[in-house]
């Protein structure tokens, strides 16, 4: 594949010819109708159409499942095109994956379906056929210019479901966010519910269901590729952490890029993850051999979320105090 030249700053993947074909021969291409077996795909990026292998997938596997399929849009991914449906036949598109992949869930397990507003009334009827729905979340997706005759489309929904109604994994307190006290409250001269430090004064909060901490990958931000669709690993480490325990398995049957499996391999847990276009898997295991070096998830520091803008400052103090063992990150 031809080396893309990116200017010094920008630090968006790259794949160099001759690395192309080592990373190829970690991908796990299946062959025919061979049964996938969990020990043969686990940490594994699987080439292929989910479509076709997930029937061979065994049952109740996965404690995890983040599912970013095709929006209902013309979309290019790399010369694999995806295009626009009537509802009826995109909920028919969907109908035709979603309950084998629903399959595979563990009885415990939680599944996060990701849409936008013109598919999200579909992705909720599968949702609502196959699982029980705990919530609706809602993410700011601040980018693009917008459009002269139409309200900018800056938001995405994740639907959040459960196999069982009770009785599944869910660890609030690894999702809490780090927030900007504006009018700090004191009793008996002392803090309350928040902490003052010399960057500023934050509180620990409960995470709610919408989502506006996030900032899409960017040119120099070391996550970025060139997928059109690309989520942000700080999107994905909450639905993780919350979602999904230490050692736990999490699939992924759109993978793309690879960020779901990345940041699985960030947070000590295990993954599987279906890509059609080779090209992409191949910048996923470029992009875990990089997790390897580099665990930390942009915005997600010392246990905690961070809003946006906020841990680059705190970070930047810490640094001026000498404390020279934190990883630099940009704004989160």
């Amino acid at each position: 594949m031809p080396e893309k030249k990116r200017a010094p700053r920008n630090q968006t993947l790259t794949v160099a010819r001759d690395e192309y074909d080592k990373l190829a021969k970690k991908l796990f291409k299946p062959k025919g109708s061979e049964r996938l077996a969990l020990d043969n795909i686990l940490n594994k990026t699987v080439i292929g159409d989910t479509l076709e292998l997930i029937s061979s997938m065994p049952d109740e596997i996965f404690d995890l499942i983040i599912i970013d399929p095709p929006y209902n849009l013309n979309k290019d991914f790399n010369g694999l095109k995806f295009k626009s449906m009537d509802n009826e036949s995109y909920v028919a598109y969907l109908r035709l994956w979603f309950p084998d992949v629903v399959r595979t869930l563990k009885p415990t397990g939680s599944l996060y379906l990701c849409g936008d507003w013109k598919n999200t009334a579909a992705l909720q009827l599968v949702m609502e056929e196959n699982l029980n729905i705990k919530n609706r979340i809602t993410w700011q997706r601040e980018k693009g210019r917008g459009a002269k005759s139409n309200w900018k489309n800056a938001m995405e929904d994740i639907w959040f479901g459960t196999k069982h109604g009770k009785d599944y994994y869910f660890d609030v307190d690894a999702v809490k966010m780090k927030r900007k006290v504006i009018a700090p409250y004191r009793e008996k001269g002392k803090p309350k519910d928040w902490e003052e430090t010399d960057a500023g004064n934050f509180r620990l909060t409960h995470p709610g269901n919408f989502w506006d901490d996030i900032s899409i990958p960017y040119w120099s931000m070391p996550e970025n590729t060139d997928h059109p669709t690309q989520k942000p690993e700080k999107l994905v480490a909450k639905m993780i952490l919350a979602s999904c325990p230490e050692k736990g398995i999490v699939f992924d049957p759109f993978l793309g890029s690879g960020t779901t499996s990345v940041v699985a391999r960030k947070l000590n847990r295990e993954y599987v993850g279906i890509e059609l276009n080779e090209e992409y898997g191949v910048w996923t295991e470029k992009r875990l051999l990089k997790a390897e070096l580099d665990k930390s998830i942009q915005g997600y520091s010392d246990g905690v979320f961070w809003e946006r803008n906020t841990l680059a400052h705190q970070k930047k103090n810490k640094k001026n105090n000498n404390d020279q063992n934190q990883p630099t990150l940009f704004n989160n």
